[in-house]
């Protein structure tokens, strides 16, 4: 019998495993962990990891996924009504949101595109809080969300390498702004 994600319960169970598995190794080892690792604490085949996560970037975005959705949803309940400011504020946010496994900078922006609930709501209000800028001319017209997500990736690894404070990530962003910011 399937359940509502269309599973199987059997299946449904390896799923939700192999996911407490993963955020279980990336929280102790970082994105990189070995998936072999994954499924052995998960007490799955490797093959049975592969059927649900076809890659390590659909796996990172699963076990991601939750905390994407939370961090969308407060964005859009922020109340920031100044498009640079809420710009600003989510922007930091996902920056320290890569920082939650060592090695995620790295594959943020293929997670990004993975199409998870999670990820789809990221990209939604990133190119909200982009429009809304763009619309009040806050933020330079020629930005496309894509810039965005390769400008915060860099950020993120360069966070993730200096091991970087809130201080720190808040003046890269700014410096990122500033180069956005329409005159």
């Amino acid at each position: 019998m399937k359940n509502e994600t269309g599973l199987r319960a059997d299946a449904q169970r390896n799923r939700e495993r192999i996911l407490a598995a993963a955020e279980t190794l990336f929280l102790e080892r970082g994105a990189g962990a070995s998936l072999e690792e994954v499924a052995k604490r998960a007490g799955v085949g490797i093959g049975t990891l592969y059927r649900r996560f076809p890659s390590r970037e659909a796996l990172l975005a699963a076990t991601w996924n939750a905390r994407l959705l939370a961090f969308a949803q407060a964005s859009r309940e922020g109340g920031e009504r100044d498009p640079l400011n809420a710009m600003r504020v989510f922007l930091e946010g996902l920056v320290r949101h890569t920082q939650t496994w060592q090695g995620m900078a790295s594959s943020l922006g293929t997670v990004l595109q993975s199409g998870t609930p999670g990820c789809q709501a990221i990209t939604e209000e990133g190119c909200r809080l982009l429009s809304c800028g763009q619309q009040t001319g806050t933020l330079r017209s020629d930005i496309t969300f894509d810039d965005i997500v390769y400008v915060i990736t860099a950020t993120s690894l360069t966070a993730e390498q200096e091991n970087a404070s809130a201080t720190r990530i808040a003046h890269l962003i700014d410096l990122f702004l500033n180069g956005i910011h329409a005159r």
